[in-house]
């Protein structure tokens, strides 16, 4: 079974204008299986196969004179010494195309940035969204529905929904070995891999929370700066992503650290050991839960147009809080995240306080984003705040 990405006729877009075009995404998130689809008479190469990569970094030249055709270079992170190579063979061969895929992010833009600066584009592929996941469940079995919570226990692995005799236990519990032996050891030298297991489960237990360095090394007994560079490698692998907070032309009364959230609500889920719809429910961590799932979604929306939009949560030292502030076009949204279907008046006072720390000329829309049924507007006199369903708000591009 296929799954259609909504990002790929973004990537034929810019594949037609640029001779090489960089796909970013975490491991199995579906980067080879979608190239592979949507450029299907490129020549195929995998560095994955340590041979492979070997001869590469060896004989570059040779490797590269072999190669008479468009082709894709997977999993380049394995050969980053190839990137000063590969600038001379776009160069010099006019017209041909080179597809990358790689697990790490960082790493391989500081490459793409010294070698490649105006050859390369790149693109980061997300997990399934929910509503691609949706769609197609919807599609393919009659009166069948997925609803959020099925999607974020689960998560957007494109594995685990074309293998439906997998659980995602079983799928994390290969996936968290496979990726500290693929990739975080190829990166740090771990000493202790229960070490690095610990500290993974306590990112997780913080999900959705302001990140204390001190606090996350001294309970995995690590010092600050290994619970540094540790969450640094798991940013540069795709795994999480820690967002900052608002703090432009607003003073010091912001608190200055940022918030930290998984990639993908399953593997999260797995780490926090929640198996089930029942366990979801009753955990104490669902409302940071949905949080991220929020978040997550709204990244994948403007990720299928390739936008980086800038995004924020705000917070002041008086614990006031809104979670997602999204910059387009000079101007702000502002948006709360919350479990309910039923919001009240009680749960706008954040925006509502929050909004009087600016200036209002810099506000487009303010709203909660929640599991109410439909839209409807609660206060006209705040920026016509309403009340949003997810799948209402990424409709109309929020």
């Amino acid at each position: 079974m296929w799954i259609n990405r909504k990002i790929e006729n973004q990537i034929l877009k810019i594949v037609n204008f640029m001779p090489s075009v960089y796909l970013s995404g975490p491991r199995q998130v579906g980067k080879t299986s979608l190239v592979r689809k949507i450029f299907p008479d490129f020549s195929y190469i995998s560095f994955d196969l340590p041979s492979i990569a070997e001869r590469a970094e060896k004989n570059p030249d040779l490797f590269f004179g072999q190669i008479k055709e468009n082709v894709i270079l997977d999993e380049i992170q394995y050969v980053p010494s190839l990137f000063r190579y590969l600038k001379y063979e776009i160069d010099s061969q006019k017209g041909k195309k080179f597809i990358l895929t790689g697990s790490q992010k960082f790493l391989m833009i500081k490459n793409i940035t010294d070698s490649l600066a105006g050859r390369c584009a790149i693109i980061d592929l997300l997990g399934l969204s929910y509503f691609e996941i949706k769609e197609k469940v919807e599609e393919n079995v009659s009166n069948k529905e997925i609803d959020e919570l099925d999607f974020i226990i689960k998560g957007g692995y494109p594995f685990l929904w074309v293998e439906k005799n997998i659980s995602p236990n079983i799928f994390y519990s290969n996936y968290l070995i496979t990726y500290i032996e693929r990739d975080i050891r190829s990166l740090i030298n771990i000493g202790k891999v229960r070490d690095f297991e610990r500290f993974i489960r306590s990112l997780a237990i913080r999900v959705g929370q302001l990140l204390n360095f001190s606090d996350l090394a001294r309970d995995v007994g690590i010092s600050v700066s290994t619970a540094r560079e540790w969450t640094s490698i798991l940013e540069a692998s795709n795994q999480l992503f820690l967002m900052e907070p608002y703090f432009r032309n607003i003073g010091k009364r912001i608190i200055k650290s940022p918030k930290i959230y998984f990639t993908d609500t399953g593997f999260l889920c797995y780490l926090l050991g929640i198996e089930s719809k029942d366990d979801l429910l009753n955990s104490i961590y669902l409302g940071n839960i949905w949080e991220n799932f929020i978040i997550n979604e709204v990244l994948k929306l403007f990720s299928f147009n390739l936008i980086k939009p800038t995004v924020w949560f705000f917070r002041d030292k008086d614990a006031l809080e809104v979670d997602l502030i999204i910059e387009l076009n000079g101007k702000i949204n502002i948006y709360d995240i919350k479990f309910t279907e039923n919001p009240d008046k009680n749960d706008i006072k954040s925006i509502k306080k929050t909004i009087s720390f600016f200036d209002e000329k810099q506000i487009n829309k303010a709203g909660i984003i929640c599991r109410t049924l439909h839209e409807y507007e609660i206060d006209k006199n705040i920026f016509g705040l309403k009340i949003n369903h997810l799948k209402e708000l990424l409709e109309k591009k929020l």
